[in-house]
């Protein structure tokens, strides 16, 4: 048997033209079989085909890479659920850019590894130049801010309650609103702190005097407040400037979940919104979510960088002192990870190719599409909005539909393959949702998303 080419080197491009010719023809022709945002049939089917194109998985033989190759990538297109569909709007899954997707084919190719200097040279330089500037974008007047890459906002938020935890002396509270991710409370779980205080939001957003009560019932405890700039089932900001004038009261630390909503730091129309981020001593970022990049591109950003000590770490084979005095880069304490992708490299490629300008109209054109879809909703006989949209989320329900209905209705449209609506539950009842994170999205697209809506909901 031939040794397989790498995709590395000087030969790799020329071993990898055919391979990618292959890839693309398959996602061409997958993507036209499977006609819709999310293939139909449901689970039973897309496994069944899987199962087709895989079977036998570990032959004695194997196929060779062309028969490998191509049927599987098929399968895979065929079987997804493809964010780049304008009715694929269920969750805060992003179809990334093809510039995005082209500068991650690059990194996969080269393959860094950020754990040492001497596997990631020009990686980990490009790693802090991301950094920094997302720091400054976060922290604007802060002298000395810095940042994380994570996997996405899940980590961020667990990496943002162990710094909080490693800066005071006896056990941390959390303190959150019962609009918060799930991600805080389960990392107070994984840290083993004390039972969480959640805080209820009857309005969708943390209430400043209730957090007040909140804290004065803590009093003597080390607390960390977690607010939330984007939440996942609505949208919606929390009152930031009057949250942080609350913890300051009270001697609190407060970090921002801004996994959704930070983008808005891009538009000059909407940046207004996020007034006060900048006196969180952590926000967490997501940059697969309104920032377009194929998965993972989460950030944590630290008002200043002596907040990251704790994650200080040595292993002797990677940042041995005399290497890190020499002057050798030491990045095993920029992550909780060892082994990391180069992900800076397609948010850099990004960030540079559209410039804050072109991030602010993305974000712009996404939220302007959610307040055309609230618009036709509002003056819709057969449909009830349930709010104004904060950020590009919008959620609404067939009026005389109830939540038995409205579930049946969405899990019809995924098994016909025809729409990807979420679901969320507001003012104790359930609701359809639609999370609009695709710029190509026309208000036609819209109209024929409700058409199904109220072509499928019972009479």
């Amino acid at each position: 048997m031939n040794t397989p080419p790498l995709a590395g080197g000087t030969a790799g491009p020329d071993a990898l033209a055919p391979l990618l010719a292959a890839v693309l023809d398959a996602l061409r022709t997958g993507a036209l079989d499977r006609g819709g945002p999310l293939p139909a049939g449901g689970p039973t089917t897309t496994a069944r085909r899987v199962h087709t194109a895989a079977h036998p998985l570990l032959p004695d033989h194997g196929t060779g890479p062309e028969a490998a190759l191509g049927p599987l990538v098929h399968a895979l297109t065929q079987g997804a659920a493809d964010p780049a569909d304008p009715l694929c709007a269920a969750h805060l899954h992003a179809p990334p850019l093809a510039l995005a997707a082209a500068a991650d084919l690059a990194a996969s190719v080269l393959n860094p590894s950020l754990d040492s200097w001497d596997q990631a040279p020009a990686a980990s330089a490009l790693e802090a130049e991301v950094t920094r500037t997302l720091a400054r974008e976060t922290y604007p007047t802060a002298d000395h801010p810095d940042a994380l890459l994570t996997t996405g906002g899940t980590e961020a938020n667990q990496l943002a309650l162990l710094l909080a935890r490693e800066r005071h002396p006896a056990p941390l509270h959390l303190v959150h609103g019962a609009n918060a991710h799930h991600s805080l409370p389960r990392a107070a779980w994984l840290l083993g702190l004390p039972a969480p205080h959640p805080v209820p939001t009857p309005t969708g957003t943390l209430d400043p005097e209730a957090l007040h009560h909140t804290l004065a019932s803590l009093t003597g405890h080390p607390v960390l407040v977690a607010a939330t700039a984007g939440t996942t089932d609505s949208g919606a900001i929390d009152p930031l400037p009057a949250l942080a004038d609350v913890c300051a009261a009270h001697g609190a630390d407060l970090h921002v979940d801004a996994a959704y909503g930070g983008p808005l730091l891009f538009s000059d129309r909407r940046k207004h919104a996020l007034h006060g981020l900048d006196r969180a001593d952590s926000v967490t970022l997501d940059l697969h979510k309104l920032g377009w990049q194929p998965v993972a591109a989460g950030i944590l950003a630290v008002h200043h960088t002596g907040r990251l000590a704790p994650l200080q770490h040595t292993a002797d084979y990677l940042n041995s002192h005399d290497d890190t005095e020499a002057g050798l880069p030491d990045l095993l304490g920029r992550s909780l990870r060892t082994t990391r992708r180069p992900d800076a490299f397609k948010m850099a490629v990004t960030l540079r190719a559209l410039g804050r300008d072109g991030l602010g109209a993305l974000v712009d054109q996404v939220c302007d599409l959610a307040d055309t879809l609230a618009d036709t909703i509002h003056h819709h006989p057969a449909l009830t909005l349930h709010a104004r949209p904060a950020l590009s989320t919008v959620l609404f329900r067939p009026t005389d539909a109830d939540d038995d209905q409205v579930a049946a209705v969405r899990r019809t449209l995924l098994d016909d393959g025809h729409a990807v609506l979420g679901r969320a539950r507001a003012d104790g009842r359930l609701w359809l949702k639609a999370t609009l994170l695709n710029p190509h999205t026309q208000p036609g697209d819209l109209d024929r998303m409700l058409k199904l809506v109220e072509g499928h909901t019972p009479r």
